[in-house]
């Protein structure tokens, strides 16, 4: 048997890819040994705790907050506007005037 051309071309496209497939395994190595760590140091743990004098007799914990977490009831809350009484008497509003709504022409009807 005579070796056609196909053949020879199947050869040469299989060598081109195992020549591909070494050369990429070799960067990937020379690459994984450039990610390696060379110098290695270890972690030291830190000394166990030893308890203060007197610890026994001092609390664990911090009392708890006397506040409760509500409004207080004594001071009512302010508006931030003066109601018109107030205004004449000389009361400035915290905010400014809100701004006048403006109003578009109605939408004549097709």
């Amino acid at each position: 048997m005579t070796p056609t051309r196909k053949t020879s071309v199947s050869r040469k496209d299989l060598l081109l890819a195992g020549v591909m497939v070494v050369a990429g395994l070799g960067i990937s190595a020379v690459s994984l040994a450039q990610l390696a760590p060379t110098h290695m140091q270890m972690a030291q743990a830190t000394p166990p705790l030893q308890s203060t004098p007197g610890a026994e007799s001092k609390p664990t914990a911090p009392a708890e907050p006397a506040t409760t977490g509500a409004r207080p009831s004594e001071i009512p809350p302010q508006p931030a506007r003066p109601d018109a009484d107030a205004q004449k008497a000389g009361a400035t509003p915290v905010l400014p005037p809100a701004p006048a709504e403006k109003m578009a022409p109605p939408i004549p009807a097709k």
